[in-house]
């Protein structure tokens, strides 16, 4: 068959949403569909099969694939971390930094490798939907661009453009990108989609039709707010700031927004649970003085994240919550933070190479260049449980010798010991039902049993659903058939 590119007018209008959804209706159409996205930047990340990383958007439409995330659907992977530079992964692996100053010249030159991941993934599928990065209107970086256009031209992949009506100005966010792209990209648009719309649809007919005229672009259909997207793991850390229903009856549990939080959607299943208001605290406001539990997420760079927190005064708040008989829960650099110290003497993660840590778990960490990738099963908190690990370096100290988990017989995280800090760096662990009933029961609340897994799977359904009937389908299979033929 061939091969698809969603691209957008700007960055979060919906498009890794839209491909997850595609990915479905497409597999459940019976396609064999394997999800592409060239470059990628994000702290929130997945462990692949082949023992590598990719972006969790990705992982994502993976499943909605029905297959298993492989390092190939996201052979470029960029982590911001601190002093303005990013942990670069290609092919699931750490082939070091990039900096502001050769960031672009790096990434050009990683096009050929791009090139090979989807040249893979293309003999293994009828279909490949590509999601762009951000929006090809970013005419100030097209040179060596490898996520969007410059993909796009090289692979000789059809792209379809999607703009945001919710955010406001949508027609002239898509006549704009036509305007200001080279001709030459604007001829790989095959059509363009319009999502996020609420409201009766025929009250926009006029300016559906006043794009298709002024760019020149077929209209491939008005895609309503899609509700059952909120049940979906998200990969852009703008969500967190956004606000959300308090549930008077539940306990709280607040979670900081450090500045380079990493994969905040650990605690996504906590929102399945009636017993629980999931609080994302900004930067600028306190911590909840009646938090019955703190969680302090993963970090791509730990000691600048603490200092953050430390900047912010949370940590005084995480120690008056912990006096007061607060529980504190900490995942991966979150869990690094809550001990004695962490030592970064390779300058892995910025700078400075050592720093005082908030003392509530009696263990040290030790950085080191290698990294630990691999998906792990056992039982944590005396529940089954299981997820992916997903850091660099050790942490070692007399509180480990109470472990959070159990892991092919050997102890995992560490509790402290009056029992109300834990610490653990198994990322989704909190997606066990049974992990969730016994945290909530050390809070003195009960978990729902609801399945997280399924719940996703279900929206992908839903969403799937809303497409096939919104989404001009059969036309995109169509326009999906004229991608160039695969390299050899």
């Amino acid at each position: 068959m061939g091969a698809l590119m969603l691209q957008g007018t700007g960055s979060d209008v919906g498009k890794s949403v839209l491909v997850a959804g595609l990915c479905r209706a497409f597999a459940n159409r019976g396609l064999n569909v394997r999800p592409f996205k060239p470059q990628n930047m994000s702290n929130n990340a997945a462990v692949t099969i082949d023992g590598g990383e990719i972006g969790r958007a990705q992982a994502l439409q993976a499943i909605a694939c029905r297959t298993e995330p492989h390092s190939d659907m996201n052979p470029v992977l960029l982590k911001p971390q601190a002093d303005r530079t990013s942990q670069l992964i290609v092919h699931g692996k750490v082939r070091g930094t990039l900096g502001s100053g050769n960031f672009r010249e790096a990434r050009g030159a990683l096009l050929a490798e791009v090139l090979e991941s989807y040249d893979r993934l293309r003999s293994q599928c009828d279909l490949v939907v590509v999601e762009g990065a951000g929006s090809p209107a970013e005419i100030n970086l097209r040179a060596g661009d490898i996520a969007n256009m410059g993909f796009a031209r090289a692979g000789d992949v059809p792209v379809i453009l999607v703009g945001d009506i919710d955010r406001g100005g949508v027609i002239a966010s898509v006549v704009g990108t036509r305007a200001v792209i080279d001709p030459e990209d604007s001829a790989m648009i095959r059509g363009f989609l319009i999502n996020k719309f609420r409201g009766d649809p025929a009250l926009f007919e006029d300016g559906y039709r006043e794009i298709e005229r002024r760019a020149g672009w077929a209209g491939l259909g008005i895609i309503p707010w899609l509700a059952s997207a909120k049940h979906l793991p998200s990969e852009d850390a703008v969500i967190l700031e956004r606000e959300r229903d308090a549930l008077p009856e539940g306990i709280i549990v607040a979670c900081p927004i450090l500045p380079r939080i990493a994969n905040f959607d650990d605690l996504d299943p906590l929102k399945l649970e009636p017993a629980v208001d999931l609080v994302m605290v900004p930067p600028g406001r306190p911590i909840p003085h009646d938090a019955a539990l703190i969680v302090l997420p993963g970090s791509k760079a730990t000691i600048a994240d603490l200092a953050a927190l430390r900047a912010e005064g949370w940590d005084i708040d995480i120690r008056a919550h912990h006096r007061r008989g607060g529980a504190v829960l900490g995942l991966c650099g979150g869990y690094q933070m809550l001990g004695r110290r962490i030592f970064d003497p390779g300058g892995i993660e910025g700078t400075e190479t050592e720093a005082e840590g908030l003392g509530l778990l009696d263990v040290v960490t030790h950085l080191a260049p290698t990294k630990t990738l691999r998906h792990v099963r056992g039982t944590a908190l005396g529940a089954e449980a299981g997820g992916y690990e997903m850091h660099m370096g050790e942490t070692r100290g007399p509180d480990a010798g109470r472990p959070f988990a159990m892991l092919d017989g050997r102890g995992e995280g560490a509790t402290s010991a009056d029992g109300r800090v834990m610490g653990s760096y198994i990322h989704g662990v909190l997606g066990s039902p049974a992990v969730r009933h016994s945290l909530l029961a050390l809070l003195g609340k009960r978990g729902s049993g609801r399945d997280y897994h399924a719940v996703v799977d279900a929206a992908l359904d839903d969403i799937a659903a809303e497409l096939e009937r919104h989404v001009a389908v059969d036309r995109l299979l169509e326009i999906s058939a004229s991608a160039g033929p695969r390299r050899r």
